[in-house]
């Protein structure tokens, strides 16, 4: 009997070890049809409503039957829909626009927010080996960052939203933290409307076309649909690995993203990084692999 159980909580951690490597590659991927969208002419604002709104409407249908207490929600709900609604938004602008490795490094400074965060407002210590984490990513994003005769900050528009999706994720993370007592569909459907929301209040900010659904093509519809599949199926993949895997090894595991990002950006985008940009980035990837080492040496 032990076996058998032995066995089944090995296939589960499989599973669940899939489900966050499958969510890492999905968003290290998830640029592409947004910039195909965004080459004929729809804005990231534009699909990333449209996407979402397609992702949440087959949410309602899936979850039907656990909405009895939608009135109910607790206020959690409305921030984290806020914050996770801007992150999701500002990340796909920034991976549109910008250079996408450059990005997903800017992104990748959140385990420095999320120590100042945690220290903040949940009264967390930082502790040594958290000074360290924040030295090195700092350190890193200024060497990446840096140019002759410039201060060493984001350059343009999708590095500002970058470092801001990084700074939104880490807040994620924090009111994550305090929002136990909510279910994984409702933090989904928080993160899906909060998108959408958040794409009706930028939109009119912007001077570009919100188009109608009647001027979609087939193909674009198609796109759209897939690219809320691939969104449903990442959410869902990886609530199911961050339930099972502790946050210290999924925190690594996600790291495969740049990876994923750094292959595609190379063979899809034609885009390389220099030597500055690589030492930087291995500086606050190794600062996000010591966060995660110190976490789990915590527990």
């Amino acid at each position: 009997m032990s076996i058998i159980v032995g066995d089944n909580t090995t296939t589960k951690n499989y599973w669940a070890v899939f489900g966050l490597l499958f969510g890492a590659a999905s968003w290290g991927v998830i640029w592409y049809p947004y910039r195909i969208m965004q080459e004929a002419g729809v804005s990231g604002v534009a699909s990333s409503f449209y996407t979402y709104t397609i992702a949440a409407s087959l949410g309602v249908l899936l979850f039907a039957r656990h909405w009895r207490g939608l009135g109910s929600l607790p206020q959690t709900a409305f921030w984290l829909a806020i914050v996770a609604g801007w992150t999701n938004l500002s990340y796909v602008l920034a991976v549109i626009d910008g250079e996408v490795m450059r990005v997903m490094l800017l992104f990748y400074l959140s385990p420095l927010w999320t120590l100042l965060l945690a220290h903040f407002w949940l009264r967390e210590h930082i502790g040594r080996k958290g000074l360290l984490v924040m030295g090195i990513s700092l350190t890193g994003a200024f060497i990446m960052l840096w140019q002759p005769n410039a201060m060493p900050i984001p350059h343009n528009t999708a590095e500002w939203l970058a470092l801001s999706a990084g700074i939104g994720f880490a807040l994620t993370n924090v009111i994550t933290r305090r929002a136990s007592h909510m279910s994984l569909r409702v933090k989904s459907m928080a993160v899906w409307f909060g998108v959408i929301g958040m794409s009706l209040l930028v939109q009119p900010v912007l001077d570009q076309p919100f188009p109608s659904p009647q001027v979609f093509t087939a193909l674009n519809w198609l796109i759209m649909t897939l690219i809320a599949l691939l969104l449903m199926a990442a959410t869902l993949f990886v609530q199911y690995g961050v339930t099972r895997i502790p946050a210290s090894k999924a925190a690594v595991i996600f790291l495969f993203e740049l990876v994923v990002a750094a292959i595609a950006s190379y063979y899809l985008a034609g885009e390389t990084m220099q030597v500055q940009e690589w030492i930087g980035g291995a500086l606050i990837v190794l600062a996000s692999f010591w966060a995660a080492v110190s976490e789990r040496d915590s527990h």
